[in-house]
This record gives structure tokens, C-alpha cells and sequence, in this order.
């Protein structure tokens, strides 16, 4: 594997993109299926579930991204269908994917956020995964890199424009990485750490945005939702300030001590206001902010948001951890 793919295609008409996003989702199902008895739900939940999750994630993540690049698609709509020529947008999987667990969970009568935390992992991995199907597309790709000691695969991609090739950052190869820390870290916090259901999912949810922030700020064919303002570190923001506010009312409720010493509950909200005046002024940066400024701005503020999260989660006890029962037990649900 080098700066330039062999071909788009595994053999025959069979193009790579495809063959990795359906690999990712195969992955993520066995993960989730030899979970279920654990989290204690009957044998064949999970691929119930995935019955109605598969299809209908790859359709909100298609109309996600056809929503927000409709000029691309107004003079042929049939080429919405096109999937398998690249399109699609993770964010939009995942909202479309939460209502389905929503509404699959409501009618089964079985705990949703349960179902969210043994999907998460299997989620991230296939994201991680599938991030390669951009690299075959030759899409996903950052800005041009004009400094010659970091053309190199996979910091940079060769990518073909008019005059021949250029090299681009990769920022599909940062994401997969990120994404497959992630995927690390739920799978070890799972069974020592997390001591409720949603935790899994929420901190998926919070790490990936994290990453997503900084990434996003490099690529070439970002999604707008104004004609600044990319949507999805627009929708990274909200995903963590969100999931801050809910930790730190967890925090206060519960009356449990800081992580750092007995600092009252309640003081955990100094935790959060750092990250909610980054995230403020995240899309009203300072005039003339240079492109290295505007990264190291918002590394602190992912880094600082993962920082106040982990002080706000606080440490769990043995027999608190969530995840961490015997797998022969009886499914309860």
C-alpha cells in the first residue's frame, strides 16, 4: 500500500469502499453479538437489530451528506443512489441509527442505552475501517502539503489533479487511527470503569467528536452548514458540551467526591466553563488566525474537554463497574 492505490477495485466490479464499509459493519455485529449475553439481552438481539440498523444507517448517512452538498447531485438526483462511489457521512449513520435503537428497543421493551454501549466499540472499529474505503476513493483528503520531508505515506496521499499529482494531507489515516484508540480505550474502560448504562456510548460519542474536531479543520470537502462554519465540528462541539452538562449534573446529584480530592459536586462545574468558552468562541476565532494557531486553539479545547470529562467521571470501585459480571449469568432482558 503506498501514496497512490493500486486500483479502487478488490477484483472484478467489486470497488474497495464497498468491501470495507460492509467488512466494518460485519465486524461490528460479532462484537456486538458476543456482548449481548453479558449486557444480558437473549441470543439473536443483536442481529434483529442490525437487520434494521445496516440499511438504515447507510441511508441517514447517504441523506446527511446529499442534504448538505445538494449541488452536487441537483442535476442527476439518480446519483444519490451511487453509494458505492463514496458519499456518505458517519454523523448521519449514527443520528439514524440512535432513533432506530430507539424505536427497536421501545418495541422490544428492552433498556436503549444498554443497547448503544454494546454497539459502540464494534461502531468505532468499523469506522476505523471503513475510513480506508476514502484512501481507494482517493476523497477525505487535507490540504496540500508543500514541504518536501513530509511527503510521505501515510502522513500525505498522492492525489490526481489537472496538471498530474499533488500531495495532500491524510487526514482519512488520522481519523482511522483516532478512531481505532477509541475502539482500545472503550474496550479496556468497559470492564473497569464505566459504572452505568449510556457510559460506553456517551464517551464514544464525546472521544470521536474530539478527534473529529481537530481532523475535520484540514479536509478539502467538508460539509457546510453556513459558508464558514463546517457541520461537523459545528456538531462536534454541541456532541461535547452536551455530554459535559450531563456528566456534571450526574456529578452534582450524586454528591460524589473529586477525583483530584473532597471537592464538593457541586464545584464541578468549574470543570466545564474552560470548555464552554472555547466552545463559544470556537467559530468567532481571533482575526488573523494563522492556520497553526487555529490548530494548537483546537487541540486545547479537545484536549481540555477530554480532561474535564475524565476529572468529572471520577474514579469507580471494583464493584461499581457496570460491565464487569460473570457471562454465564441468565439474560435479564
Amino acid at each position: 500500500m503506498g501514496a497512490v492505490p493500486a486500483s479502487r477495485y478488490i477484483f472484478g466490479s467489486i470497488p474497495w469502499y464497498s468491501f470495507l464499509i460492509v467488512s466494518g459493519a460485519v465486524i461490528a455485529v460479532i462484537l456486538a453479538s458476543r456482548e449481548e449475553r453479558r449486557a444480558g439481552f437473549r441470543k439473536d438481539t443483536v442481529i434483529d437489530l442490525a437487520l434494521w440498523i445496516l440499511p438504515g444507517g447507510i441511508i441517514g448517512a447517504r441523506l446527511y451528506y446529499v442534504a448538505f452538498s445538494w449541488d452536487q447531485f441537483r442535476d442527476d438526483p439518480v446519483s444519490i443512489l451511487k453509494v458505492w462511489e463514496g458519499g456518505i457521512a458517519i454523523y448521519g449513520a449514527v443520528i439514524a441509527g440512535f432513533l432506530i435503537i430507539l424505536l427497536f428497543s421501545r418495541r422490544r421493551k428492552i433498556p436503549a442505552l444498554k443497547l448503544c454501549d454494546i454497539i459502540a466499540p464494534g461502531l468505532i472499529l468499523a469506522q476505523a475501517i471503513g475510513r480506508w474505503g476514502n484512501y481507494f476513493n482517493s476523497e477525505a483528503y487535507g490540504l496540500e502539503i508543500t514541504n518536501p520531508s513530509l511527503q510521505f505515506f501515510p502522513f500525505g496521499v498522492l492525489i490526481p489533479e489537472a496538471e498530474g499529482t499533488a500531495w495532500h494531507m491524510a487526514t482519512f489515516f488520522y481519523e482511522s487511527a483516532w478512531n481505532l484508540c477509541v475502539f482500545v480505550f472503550l474496550m479496556i474502560a468497559r470492564r473497569r470503569w464505566f459504572r452505568k448504562p449510556g457510559d460506553v456510548f456517551l464517551f464514544y460519542v464525546f472521544l470521536y467528536s474530539c478527534g473529529r474536531l481537530v481532523i475535520e479543520d484540514y479536509r478539502m470537502d467538508s460539509l457546510y452548514a453556513t459558508s464558514s462554519v463546517r457541520i461537523s465540528q459545528l456538531l462536534s462541539v454541541v456532541f461535547c458540551a452536551v455530554i459535559l452538562i450531563l456528566y456534571m449534573r450526574r456529578r452534582i446529584t450524586e454528591g460524589r467526591g473529586s477525583r483530584i480530592g473532597c471537592v464538593p459536586a457541586a464545584a464541578s462545574l468549574l470543570y466545564t466553563l474552560p470548555v464552554i468558552a472555547f466552545t463559544l468562541n470556537l467559530f468567532i476565532p481571533p482575526a488573523g488566525m494563522t492556520v497553526g494557531a487555529r490548530t494548537l486553539f483546537l487541540l486545547g479545547y479537545s484536549l481540555l474537554s477530554i480532561v474535564s470529562l475524565m476529572v468529572l467521571y471520577g474514579r469507580s470501585g471494583k464493584d461499581e463497574v457496570y460491565y464487569a459480571i460473570r457471562t454465564d449469568e441468565k439474560p435479564a432482558v
